[in-house]
């Protein structure tokens, strides 16, 4: 008996689960061309572009390095981003311009400290050979010696800005003692420098601020002693001057320059005296509300439901 081919089922007619699988690496493919962004050979780098590319990150790793183990930036994003208070001007970049007048006496001390000789006979060739020799020492002393003015100018300048708009109140009373023996270290500061360079000005000029010292109530004769550093000045007092002006004060300076900034920076600046404070909008009052034992309120003589009772008139 003839065999006969079987008819083919159309697919759609079997349901999924009957159906036979597909070959493998043929369902749902289909055939023809390779997508063209699969044709293109994926750029290559070179050498050259990937230290390129890790020399731009290390800063950022370094950094991050850093403050994973310091943990410094939640400071300097309460420094850098906080609230300034209206009416900011001008005024308010004095203790800024006196931090930077600071840094700058310091830097250049640094650099006149290399070539000078706290010695009362090679204290003055010293200075001249730095004034006359050394590359720029003219220029950097030159800074030095008027910086100091400059620092002492805008000390008392900011001083008074505080004073006169009133930042030394509650609760900034111990921001202002601070600042007030930082004046007082910076005065001491240009005192015991002046003397540095030990010519005759310098010698009488301290002669007379040590015996003004010596006129203070109680404790004056023994502060001038302590700076005379003897019966007279003289080699000694030189190099006594010479280590308070160089280690002891800009120590106690940076120190309370640190606790000043902080205070600062958690207790906020105050706006000047000219600007007065918005007051806080109120929300308007609420009209009182007369609630019957059935729920039906009265708000100013009227049903809250819109209904009149017995003996009352509706209102046009």
């Amino acid at each position: 008996m003839p065999s006969f081919p079987k008819p083919k089922i159309p697919d759609a007619v079997v349901p999924p689960p009957l159906r036979k699988p597909a070959k493998p690496g043929s369902a749902g493919t289909p055939k023809g061309q390779a997508p063209s962004d699969l044709k293109e050979a994926p750029e290559r780098k070179t050498a050259g572009d990937k230290m390129l590319e890790v020399g731009k990150e290390a800063p950022i790793d370094a950094l991050g390095w850093v403050d994973q183990r310091l943990a410094a930036s939640g400071f300097l994003t309460g420094m850098l981003f906080r609230k300034v208070p209206k009416g900011t001007n001008w005024f308010y970049t004095l203790g800024s311009a006196t931090l930077f007048a600071f840094i700058v006496q310091a830097t250049t001390g640094v650099f006149l400290a290399m070539f000078y000789t706290p010695s009362a006979t090679q204290a003055y060739s010293s200075i001249a050979h730095i004034n006359n020799e050394v590359p720029l020492g003219q220029f950097v002393h030159g800074m030095h010696k008027w910086g100091s003015s400059v620092m002492v100018i805008l000390i008392f300048l900011h001083m008074g800005r505080t004073f006169f708009f009133g930042a030394y109140k509650y609760p900034r009373e111990l921001n202002w003692v601070i600042g007030v023996v930082l004046l007082i270290l910076t005065m001491t500061m240009a005192f015991t420098g002046y003397l540095l360079p030990f010519d005759q000005r310098s010698f009488w000029a301290s002669i007379v601020g040590i015996n003004i010292n010596g006129t203070g109530p109680v404790v004056g004769p023994y502060l001038s002693d302590f700076l005379r550093a003897g019966p007279e000045l003289g080699a000694t007092t030189l190099s006594r001057f010479y280590a308070i002006h160089m280690l002891l004060v800009p120590g106690a300076i940076i120190a309370l320059i640190g606790a000043h900034m902080y205070l600062v920076v958690k207790l906020g600046t105050t706006a000047p005296p000219w600007v007065k404070a918005e007051r806080p909008k109120v929300a308007a009052p609420v009209a009182p509300l007369d609630a019957g034992a059935n729920g039906n309120g009265r708000v100013n003589g009227n049903r809250t439901n819109g209904v009149p009772v017995d003996g009352e008139e509706t209102s046009a």
